[in-house]
């Protein structure tokens, strides 16, 4: 049996980054601060917006924040392809 779905070519291939951080910061400061640097700083396309969802995309790769309220802190899930280095350098400054 032939198998030609180009997810199967691509599995072990393609490589992301999933990143999961807690913030003292309320989501609607984080969402603010993730527009201001993937979007308006590094110029990356917001091609998606739901509550608690932001997906941006742009040189070949994507980056989708979820956010959620646990334990009076902002949970922040952040999953890139081609964006870690970038990704890690916006966590960094959530302190």
């Amino acid at each position: 049996m032939k198998d030609d779905c180009p997810l199967h070519y691509a599995r072990g291939k393609v490589k992301m980054l999933s990143v999961e951080y807690r913030s003292g910061l309320k989501p609607e400061e984080v969402i603010k601060r993730l527009k201001e640097y993937f979007g308006r700083d590094l110029g990356l396309k917001l091609t998606d917006e739901k509550s608690g969802c932001l997906t941006f995309e742009g040189g070949g790769g994507f980056v989708t924040a979820t956010l959620c309220e646990e334990k009076k802190k902002t949970k922040i899930e952040i999953v890139t392809r081609e964006w870690d280095q970038k990704v890690r350098e916006f966590v960094s400054r959530l302190s």
